[in-house]
C-alpha cells in the first residue's frame, strides 16, 4: 500500500507533523492542512487524495462539517476521524455521516498506521466492487443487446416458418393462401381496435394466417369436390379443425396458436365444431377471427356466386350476433369503417404479403 497520498487535517501543526512522520515511516505521502477550511480548498483544487485523516474538533470548519462538504464531491475518499475520549459520541455522529472510522487520542503509531491501512483496503476493495459492478452493467447491456438480436433472428426464422406452411398450403388448396392473408389482416385490426396487447396480436394473427392448414390432411378428392359434400365426407372436411391443432401444437412457439386454429369453427351459441364450444370458452382470437372469416367470405367471389359489399357483409354479421359470433365483438366491428377493410384488401393483394406481425 507504499506510496498512497493521504490529507492530514488538524489545527495543532505539532500534532500533524507526528502524523505525517508516523505516515512517512510507513511509506505513506501526505500533505498538511491547519482547518477544515484549508482541507477542503485542497481537495477542490484537484490534487488526489486516497485518504483524509482529519481532526473533529477544529475552529471555524471542524471534522464533520468538512466530511459533510466532502462526501457531496469525493464521495470514494475514505475519512478517519481523531478525537478525544471525551468527544466519543461525536465520532460517532461522523461515522453515520459516512466516516470510516475514528481515532482515539492519543494513539500509537501501530494503531495509526493499522487503521489507514484498513481504510485504504476498504476503498480499494470498494472501488474494485464498482469496477466490477460497472462490468458487469456493461456486460449484461451487451448480452442484452445479444438477445434482442437474437430474438429478432428467431422472430424472423418464424416469419420463414409460417411462409413455408403457407407455400405448402398454397399447393394443396390455390384459394386458401388469399383468403388466410385476407382474414389475418382483418383479424389484426379487430384486435388492435379492441386494444389487445402486441403480444397477444402476435399469437392470433399466427393463428389466423394458419387456420386452414389442418386441409393438408384432407383427401384431395374431398378438399376439390366441386359439388355438395355427403354426410361422411362433411365429416372429414370438419376434421381440419383438430387436423391442424395437432400440426402446430407440436411447434413451441405456434402452441397458442394452435388453440386458435383448433377452435376457429366454433359458434358463440355452441353450435360449431369440433366440440361444441359455447361463448367464452371459445378463445378469443378464435371469436375474432370468426368474424373476420365471414366478412372475407362474403366480399370474395365465389364459385356459385359473386362477391358482395361490405355493407352487406356488416349486415349479415349483426344479424348473427350472439348466435355465431360474440355480441360484444360484432359491436366493435360495427364501429370500424367499410374503408378499413377496402384498404386492407388492396394492401394484401401482394403476392408475397403475409400479415402476421404487428
Amino acid at each position: 500500500m507504499a506510496n498512497e497520498r493521504i490529507l492530514v487535517v488538524d489545527d495543532e501543526e505539532t500534532i500533524r507533523e507526528i502524523v505525517s512522520s508516523m505516515l512517512k515511516g510507513a511509506s505513506f505521502q501526505s500533505r498538511q492542512a491547519g482547518s477544515g477550511i484549508e482541507a477542503l480548498a485542497i481537495l477542490e483544487s484537484g490534487d488526489v487524495f486516497d485518504l483524509v485523516l482529519s481532526d473533529l474538533m477544529m475552529a471555524e470548519m471542524d471534522g464533520i462539517a468538512l466530511l459533510e462538504h466532502s462526501k457531496e464531491r469525493f464521495p470514494d475518499v475514505p475519512f478517519v476521524m481523531v478525537t478525544a475520549m471525551n468527544d466519543i459520541s461525536v465520532a460517532l455522529q461522523a461515522l453515520r455521516n459516512g466516516a470510516y472510522d475514528y481515532l482515539l487520542k492519543p494513539f500509537e503509531r501501530e494503531q495509526l498506521l493499522a487503521t489507514v491501512r484498513r481504510a485504504l483496503e476498504h476503498r480499494r476493495l470498494k472501488r474494485e466492487n464498482d469496477a466490477y459492478r460497472t462490468n458487469l452493467e456493461a456486460l449484461v447491456t451487451a448480452r442484452t443487446q445479444q438477445w434482442k438480436t437474437a430474438l429478432a433472428n428467431l422472430e424472423r426464422s418464424y416469419d420463414i416458418t409460417l411462409e413455408a406452411f403457407g407455400d405448402a398450403l398454397d399447393l394443396k388448396d390455390a384459394e386458401t393462401v388469399g383468403h388466410s392473408k385476407r382474414v389475418t389482416a382483418f383479424t389484426i385490426a379487430i384486435a388492435r381496435k379492441m386494444g389487445l396487447s402486441k403480444e397477444e396480436i402476435s399469437v392470433i394473427a399466427r393463428g389466423a394466417f394458419l387456420h386452414d392448414i389442418g386441409k393438408m390432411a384432407i383427401p384431395d378428392a374431398i378438399l376439390h369436390k366441386p359439388g355438395k359434400l355427403s354426410e361422411e365426407q362433411t365429416a372429414i372436411m370438419r376434421e381440419h379443425a383438430y387436423a391442424g391443432y395437432k400440426i402446430l401444437s407440436k411447434i413451441p412457439f405456434l402452441a397458442e396458436a394452435a388453440e386458435i386454429v383448433y377452435t376457429h369453427q366454433e359458434c358463440y351459441d355452441g353450435s360449431g365444431y369440433p366440440r361444441g364450444l359455447k361463448g367464452d370458452d371459445i378463445p378469443l382470437g378464435s371469436r375474432i377471427f370468426s368474424i373476420a372469416d365471414t366478412l372475407d367470405a362474403i366480399t370474395s367471389d365465389r364459385p356459385y356466386r359473386p362477391a358482395q359489399t361490405f355493407t352487406a357483409a356488416r349486415k349479415e354479421i349483426e344479424a348473427w350476433a350472439g348466435r355465431q359470433f360474440d355480441p360484444a365483438i360484432v359491436r366493435v366491428f360495427l364501429e370500424m369503417p367499410d374503408k378499413i377493410w377496402e384498404d386492407l384488401r388492396k394492401d394484401i393483394s401482394g403476392p408475397n404479403t403475409t400479415p402476421t406481425t404487428v
